[in-house]
């Protein structure tokens, strides 16, 4: 089982009472939904880490592989794909 700890907030008054009466409203209890919203926050936030982090390795391979001589230009690879585009199909 996890470990409990209690997290003091600074919100705008109307906020809280908006929220709180969402809370009861939806009959939940608030420190549940903040518990929800941080684990949503969390998953999203490493999520996006791990998308710049692939996004980061993809731009060090082109780099590699560009100041290797290993690319084609644009104009080779735009006739490439137009030339398996006018292909027969199933050929």
């Amino acid at each position: 089982m996890s470990q409990e700890t209690s997290l003091t907030l600074t919100v705008d008054t109307e906020l809280q009472n908006d929220f709180l009466a969402e809370a009861k409203a939806a009959d939940r209890g608030p420190s549940d939904i903040i518990e929800e919203f941080m684990r949503e926050f969390v998953a999203r936030q490493k999520e996006a880490r791990a998308y710049e982090d692939f996004v980061r390795l993809k731009v060090e391979k082109a780099r590699q592989s560009l100041a290797a001589g290993r690319f084609r230009s644009n104009d080779e690879v735009e006739a490439d794909f137009a030339a398996r585009r006018n292909a027969p199909r199933g050929a």
